[in-house]
């Protein structure tokens, strides 16, 4: 099949994405960033000095699939954790503004809302640092993340399964999220079992290579690590992510395809796969074919890596990438 995707079948396909119901299950994270410039090196030891001049904070983690999904006119409701901390105030005001149902966000006692600071300066990232606890939630916690899935999955249109590996999803989680038709996730390796009989993983090429055990070097050991991922996880599809040379499909059905990438330049990945996983999800959901949600998916990642940061790409931003990409 061609891949290429026209304006008009595009557009059509942004149209029906709009008003979709979505739940996001995922590890919460606040991203901290801190901007500035560097002129000297620090006399107290050989790093360099950064001058702040801004100081903001964005949803990270799962809750940037939740932007995605804003973003491009989906209603959205979050199931994941925070801590008893200040930062989870900040999180639950940030998903609230976007206007992202969080009541299915748990407080736990046991750890700490996640939290990324990152230093940015001349738009390099000079250091970060993590706030984290990644061990498994305790029985409790788990049951009540568990049973809020259950109660709402059905009423979904798609429900994203996002694994930053912070030690949210057990089976129970994802046997939960199977109450809804649509099943996707973007899953950490380490966790990749737990992702059995969904009807999409979508890892990028690194994660890929690590959950099989397989170096992805060429066209012929990515062949092998998709059949193996669909082989063993029985998903309906595996889509895997390779940042500047694309996206590959493998349908159970036999269904194969291979997506250049279409970004102009690159300034920053930060995202990207949160970026396609949204897009994903949101186009099958409004009855596109896997082709053509790829498709749409791989535009949107080229619109997004042209931004510094965590981003996302309006519909708006990806159908003018789409014309730019036919003249």
């Amino acid at each position: 099949m061609s891949a290429t995707l026209l304006s008009d079948d595009a557009r059509a396909l942004v149209d029906r994405m709009r008003g979709r119901r979505i739940m996001v299950v995922g590890d919460l994270m606040i991203d901290e960033w801190i901007w500035g410039s560097v002129t000297r090196i620090s006399p107290e030891a050989p790093v360099p000095v950064v001058a702040v001049t801004d100081h903001s904070f964005t949803l990270g983690g799962a809750g940037n699939v939740a932007n995605n999904l804003v973003c491009l006119g989906a209603r959205v409701e979050f199931v994941g954790t925070v801590g008893e901390d200040l930062f989870a105030a900040d999180v639950r005001r940030m998903l609230r503004e976007e206007s992202v149902d969080d009541r299915g966000v748990v407080t736990v006692s046991d750890r700490p809302t996640t939290r990324k600071t990152r230093i940015v300066a001349h738009n390099q990232q000079v250091v970060r640092a993590d706030w984290e606890d990644p061990t498994p939630l305790k029985v409790g916690d788990r049951d009540r993340v568990a049973a809020h899935v259950r109660e709402r999955a059905a009423s979904c249109d798609a429900v994203i399964l996002s694994d930053y590996g912070k030690g949210l999803f057990t089976a129970e989680v994802v046997e939960a999220a199977r109450a809804c038709k649509l099943v996707l996730a973007d899953p950490k390796p380490q966790n990749v079992d737990l992702f059995t009989g969904i009807t999409c993983v979508a890892p990028n090429v690194q994660e890929a290579a690590a959950a099989t055990g397989m170096a992805i070097v060429d066209d012929a050991s990515l062949e092998r690590a998709g059949a193996l991922l669909l082989e063993r996880l029985r998903c309906r599809y595996v889509v895997i992510t390779q940042g500047e040379h694309g996206m590959a499909l493998f349908g159970a059905a036999g269904e194969r395809l291979a997506i250049p990438s279409v970004a102009r330049k690159v300034f920053d990945v930060s995202g990207a796969g949160d970026t396609v996983i949204a897009v994903l999800s949101l186009a099958l959901a409004g009855g596109a074919s896997i082709e053509r949600a790829m498709q749409l998916a791989n535009f949107a990642a080229g619109a997004v890596v042209e931004k510094l940061g965590t981003a996302t790409a309006s519909g708006d931003e990806i159908l003018a990438l789409i014309e730019h990409d036919r003249s």
